[in-house]
């Protein structure tokens, strides 16, 4: 009879945020809005850098790259959402929850290695300035940023193996409104130790190593910006780096406060909301800093 239930579980039901009608067409519009919006204004940097000759360095290849890579991230969760928020369809099939939850956390370990290139390459040119032409050619930022996607995508592999052989049985409501880890651990019936060991150590290397790189990048970026005689030099050095920075801290706060912990933390609306924070607004955020 377990074994017929656990046969029975083959979609998801997302929660969402439950709330009056009339907020539901309130939060469409506005998601809506702000989803939009972080498509076309980075199709606008990544058609502006393409046709813009004097733009072809390797700090707005990263640039168009981060920006290519935060269209799929929104497209990933948010139309999922809208799909709720206007048309009341919160069933995901099991295959559709897996599909989602890869690309998501793909996209996410992806983001994290980028921004970490992105820093070494804020540090070449702030404290080698002479050598970056020679260091920073288009070949080499061209094998970061597919070393950036292989890494991201590789390693999403072995988390979402784990997480697909877990064993679900009984409720299949997920307190969510896409398909992300700890709400879909939540449900598992049988032992999910194994997938959450595996989920919590890969997310500490690919947190803590990009991580790791971006602080020492910063660390010498400052010491070097504070040797810098004139304050006028100081400002504009600081200003080359002070968006990207801003990002990370965002960016990190949130993904390791979600991801890097070692038991599956419960899907509290608090929780739903800092995923919103990194899965919606945290590329809208990126858009503005960087046109600031």
């Amino acid at each position: 009879m377990l074994e017929m239930n656990i046969t029975l579980v083959r979609e998801f039901i997302l929660v969402g945020f439950p709330t009056a009608p009339w907020l539901q067409l309130l939060l469409f519009f506005l998601f809506l809005v702000v989803y939009l919006l972080v498509v076309a204004e980075n199709l606008v940097i990544m058609l502006t850098i393409w046709v813009t000759g004097s733009l072809h360095k390797p700090m707005y290849y990263f640039l168009s790259s981060l920006s290519f890579l935060e269209v799929w991230y929104v497209s990933v969760t948010v139309p999922k959402m809208l799909d709720g928020f206007l048309l009341q369809r919160r069933h995901i099939s099991f295959s559709g929850c897996m599909t989602q939850l890869y690309f998501f956390i793909s996209l996410a370990c992806t983001e994290c290695v980028l921004l970490a290139s992105m820093a070494y390459d804020r540090y070449v040119a702030i404290c080698h300035p002479l050598q970056y032409p020679v260091i920073m050619t288009t070949a080499y930022c061209v094998q970061l940023v597919a070393f950036s996607y292989v890494t991201g995508f590789m390693i999403t592999v072995i988390k979402v193996y784990f997480i697909s052989h877990v064993t679900f049985c009984g409720s299949n409501v997920m307190n969510h409104f896409f398909c992300d880890i700890s709400p879909i651990l939540k449900l598992a019936c049988k032992d999910m130790s194994t997938a959450e060991l595996v989920d919590f150590a890969l997310a500490i290397v690919i947190l803590i190593f990009p991580l790791t790189a971006t602080i020492l990048s910063y660390i010498y970026i400052v010491s070097t910006i504070l040797h810098i005689p004139s304050t006028q030099g100081r400002k504009k050095a600081f200003s080359t780096c002070a968006s990207h920075l801003t990002v990370v801290v965002i960016y990190y706060t949130a993904m390791i406060f979600m991801y890097a912990r070692p038991r599956a933390i419960a899907s509290f609306n608090s929780n739903k909301l800092i995923s919103a924070v990194y899965a919606v607004l945290t590329p809208i955020i990126c858009w503005i800093l960087c046109e600031l």
